[in-house]
């Protein structure tokens, strides 16, 4: 009885990823392509894909762009129409646009020893304009949800993960579930190579991200933040 419910467990991880995956994009398929209200099945999803690709070669192109232009200008007058336009556009160019938001992963160090940390995203680099130098913003997206929270650090707590993106994205989604796909095969964890880890560098500020010493232990980020102690757990705002 014991081994029959273990193969019916079995059959049921392989088959449930499967039928929801094919659940869901049958669910889209269908949606898209009733959009256009065409007879002929798939026709309508096949058109809106061509009609999409069609949009992006005009907004692309030099004559057209400045009337992309003036319609983003005009979306960014009207008040609750500009929240939800440019919400809905930095969300899609942070994941496929040209200035994408998470391919940046770091580890971020939330107490003074340095035993608690936490996998997120630099989001952006520079806060010298909120009157916060030497300081970055880290997004950290919550496990199983389509949510997160908003740090903002110092970049002295701040350490680059060499890993891909992607990859650390779904290790956080996930719950750490996926961690043996991730660092080196067989690890069982995430392990990034030897000597890469390096501490974050905020782009045109001055900061210089030195590597791992040959104690072992990661450098320090020289510049404005250079010398001081990491503020304490309480100083850290988002």
């Amino acid at each position: 009885m014991r081994l029959l419910l273990k193969y019916f467990l079995r059959g049921l991880i392989v088959i449930a990823p499967v039928a929801v995956t094919v659940y869901v994009c049958w669910i889209v398929f269908q949606r898209v392509d009733s959009w256009l209200g065409l007879p002929i099945p798939g026709a309508g999803f096949v058109l809106t894909l061509l009609i999409i690709t069609l949009v992006g070669a005009l907004a692309s192109n030099l004559v057209t762009r400045g009337l992309v232009s003036s319609l983003e200008g005009a979306m960014e007058r009207l008040p609750f129409v500009r929240l939800l336009y440019t919400s809905t556009r930095d969300l899609l160019n942070a994941f496929v646009g040209e200035k994408r938001r998470f391919d940046k992963p770091v580890v971020v160090t939330l107490t003074p020893d340095g035993s608690v940390k936490m996998l997120g995203f630099v989001t952006t680099d520079a806060l010298d304009r909120l009157g916060l130098p030497g300081h970055v913003a880290v997004y950290l997206p919550q496990s199983y949800a389509f949510a997160g929270n908003l740090l903002v650090v110092p970049v002295s707590r701040v350490l680059a993960l060499p890993a891909d993106s992607a990859e650390t994205m779904a290790f956080i989604v996930s719950g750490g579930v996926t961690s043996e796909e991730m660092g080196e095969a067989g690890s069982g964890g995430l392990r990034p190579p030897a000597g890469s880890g390096r501490l974050w560098r905020p782009e045109g500020s001055g900061l210089r991200a030195e590597g791992p010493q040959p104690g072992g232990s990661a450098g320090r980020a020289e510049g404005p933040a250079a010398g001081n102690t990491p503020p304490p757990p309480d100083s850290l705002s988002g």
